[in-house]
């Protein structure tokens, strides 16, 4: 079945990609939560000419990634934090506290959802990298730094 999709489902597409997929999944998941709508010829011309609206924001918003991504690249993010004896932090490192402190240090305001640390969660001090989401198929590599206080 194809299907538009009304916002961006993980590992199926972005908002306003038309994709096929099973049957099942469109009309039990898909359609029901409002993530997506039923690709008929109509709707397919009612998109066609959103899109064509969209263009010129669309080239607007992917140039404002470009120029967040070249400003983030190599970022070097500090982060401190209480730690035990043998350098394991007390909790965990997560995405609200580097998003926190790439807003404190740079001043470069990120949603928390769009950053992916690598291996997960940071439980000890030392330096880590870490993935923020810009745009589509625009991101950015940060250099974390965890640091006992």
């Amino acid at each position: 079945m194809e299907i538009i999709l009304k916002q961006d489902v993980i590992n199926l597409g972005y908002k306003d990609d038309i994709v096929t997929v099973k049957n099942g999944y469109a009309n039990n998941y898909l359609l029901p939560q409002g993530m997506a709508i039923i690709a008929t010829p109509a709707n397919k011309k009612m998109h066609a000419e959103t899109l064509r609206q969209r263009a010129f924001k669309e080239e607007k918003l992917r140039k404002d990634a470009e120029t967040l991504k070249a400003a983030l690249d190599g970022k070097n993010v500090r982060l401190t934090t209480k730690v035990g004896e043998n350098g394991q932090l007390f909790g965990a490192i997560n995405n609200i506290q580097i998003a926190d402190a790439l807003k404190e240090q740079y001043n470069y305001d990120v949603d928390r959802k769009k950053i992916v640390v690598d291996g997960a969660k940071i439980k000890e001090i030392g330096n880590y990298t870490a993935t923020v989401n810009v745009y589509r198929d625009i991101k950015a590599e940060l250099n974390l730094e965890v640091v006992a206080e």
